[in-house]
C-alpha cells in the first residue's frame, strides 16, 4: 500500500527545547494540576512525567517544523477525500526522569498507517506519529499521537433534502481505555464517580492506574455529590466544528470533593462566565449513545450549547 512507505519517515525536523527542563515550569504546572508530590519541589526535585511534552512545544511564537513526508502523507489523504481530522488519542511513555538543568531534544517519525477503517465518523486512517524525547544520548521518554484522517459520514435516515443539510454531524467521542472505562461506565449511568486511593485515601481525577501521592497501585471510587465552582475557564471560538456552535465556555471545575475536571458550562452566556462562579453537575444526552456530564450555572436555565 502507498501510504504504508511511509512508515518510519520523519514527521517533524530534528530539534532542541526551548527551554532547559527548569524549576519554574514545574512549580506552575504543579500549582495549575494541584498535583503537590514533594517529588516535584526540592533541590533534587524532578520534573512530572506526565510534562514530557511540555519541554517540546514552541509556544506561541512558532512550533516544530513538520517534515516533507508527513506534509506529503497527509496530501496524499487529502488528494484521496480523506479531508477531516480528528484528534483521537496520545499516550507517553517515560525511561528516565528528567530534573531541573536538562538539556533536550527529539525528534518524530511517522511509526504507523493503519489500514483503512470505517468509524462512527467516517472513513478513514489512523496516522501515529511517535516522538522520541532525549536527554544527550540517553532516551527519556516517548509521546505518540494519534488522528484519524478521514471523509464524513453522510447522516443516516434523512430523506428530506432540506433536513439533510440542518443534520448536524456526531460530536467526537471520548476515547475509553483500560484505565478510564470505570469513569465512562458511571457517567452513562449517570454517576460522576472520583478515583480514591486505598493506600492513603487521595481523590484523584483524571483517572490513573496508580496514586500521583504515594503511587499506591490499588483503588476504590467515591460519588461526587455534583456541587463546583469554576476553577478556570476558556470561550472557544475557533476552530470551527460543524458538531459544535461557538462561541461556548469550557471550564475548569474544582469539585467539592477538592479533584477538578473539565466540562462545559452551561446556563448563562459565555461571557458572563466567571471564576468562582458556583455551577452543579447535569448529564447531557447528546445523541442515542453519548451522555456527557456539564456544569450548569443556577442563575439560569438555557439551552445546552
Amino acid at each position: 500500500m502507498r501510504l504504508k512507505a511511509y512508515e518510519g519517515r520523519p514527521a517533524a525536523v530534528t530539534r532542541a527545547g526551548r527551554d532547559a527542563v527548569n524549576a519554574a515550569m514545574i512549580r506552575h504546572w504543579c500549582e495549575a494540576m494541584g498535583d503537590t508530590n514533594p517529588a516535584y519541589s526540592g533541590p533534587d526535585a524532578i520534573a512530572p512525567p506526565t510534562m514530557l511534552q511540555a519541554w517540546t512545544m514552541s509556544g506561541l511564537t512558532g512550533r516544530p517544523g513538520r517534515a516533507h513526508a508527513y506534509d506529503e502523507l497527509l496530501g496524499l489523504l487529502d488528494e484521496a477525500g480523506y479531508t477531516s481530522v480528528v484528534a483521537t488519542d496520545c499516550e507517553q511513555e517515560y525511561l528516565r526522569p528528567l530534573r531541573p538543568g536538562d538539556e533536550i531534544t527529539f525528534d518524530s517519525v511517522v511509526e504507523s498507517v493503519s489500514e483503512r477503517k470505517m468509524t462512527k465518523l467516517g472513513t478513514g486512517y489512523f496516522v501515529t506519529t511517535r516522538m522520541d524525547i532525549h536527554v544527550g544520548p540517553d532516551l527519556a521518554g516517548t509521546h505518540r499521537f494519534r488522528i484519524l484522517k478521514y471523509t464524513p459520514r453522510p447522516p443516516a435516515g434523512r430523506s428530506r433534502p432540506d433536513r439533510d443539510r440542518q443534520q448536524k454531524p456526531a460530536r467526537p467521542r471520548p476515547v475509553v481505555n483500560r484505565d478510564n472505562a470505570g469513569f465512562w461506565e458511571g457517567v452513562r449511568h449517570r454517576r460522576l464517580l472520583i478515583q480514591r486511593c486505598t493506600d492513603c485515601g487521595t481523590l484523584r481525577h483524571p483517572w490513573l492506574p496508580g496514586c500521583s501521592a504515594c503511587g499506591g497501585p490499588d483503588w476504590d471510587t467515591v460519588e461526587a455529590c455534583g456541587e463546583g465552582t469554576v476553577y478556570s475557564y476558556v470561550v472557544m471560538h475557533h476552530p470551527p466544528f460543524s458538531a459544535f456552535d461557538p462561541p461556548y465556555a469550557v471550564g475548569l471545575i474544582e469539585l467539592s470533593e477538592g479533584v477538578r475536571m473539565i466540562g462545559n458550562v452551561l446556563g448563562v452566556p459565555c461571557d458572563k462566565v466567571r471564576i468562582g462562579m458556583p455551577v452543579r453537575l447535569e448529564f447531557h444526552e447528546y445523541d442515542e449513545e453519548l451522555v456527557l456530564p456539564v456544569w450548569r450555572a443556577p442563575e439560569a436555565e438555557e439551552a445546552v450549547a
